[in-house]
């Protein structure tokens, strides 16, 4: 299974995805699609993202998959006119204990496995 994070230009700005955009976009993929399910970030900076958990054979095929879901959101809601798709790839994360994602005030390299 792969997370793809499609990031999405809004008309203008401050606009936020519609509130049901990961409803809309899971009851239109298809069957053959793997899309398992979707989560908004609508005030994600600086662009807001829906989340996508597909299961597919490789990284390429998941992301293509999510971006032409993303395409067809696009053009069968009238109300996503003016609303452009940027990218749909795997977001990079800071692996544990590094940045955010690891417990306040860690170092990023534990203390045994700095170089002197």
């Amino acid at each position: 299974m792969y997370l793809i994070h499609a990031q999405f230009r809004a008309p203008s700005e401050g606009c936020a995805l519609p509130a049901d955009a990961a409803r809309r976009v899971l009851a239109l993929a298809r069957s053959g699609e793997g899309v398992e399910h979707v989560t908004a970030h609508p005030y994600a900076q600086p662009h807001p993202v829906l989340g996508l958990f597909l299961l597919a054979h490789s990284l390429h095929e998941a992301e293509g998959r999510a971006a032409g879901v993303c395409r067809r959101l696009l053009r069968e809601h009238r109300d996503m006119s003016g609303w452009a798709l940027l990218k749909a790839e795997v977001p990079l994360l800071a692996p544990l204990g590094h940045g955010p994602l690891g417990p306040p005030g860690m170092p990023s390299t534990p203390l045994d496995l700095r170089r002197e």
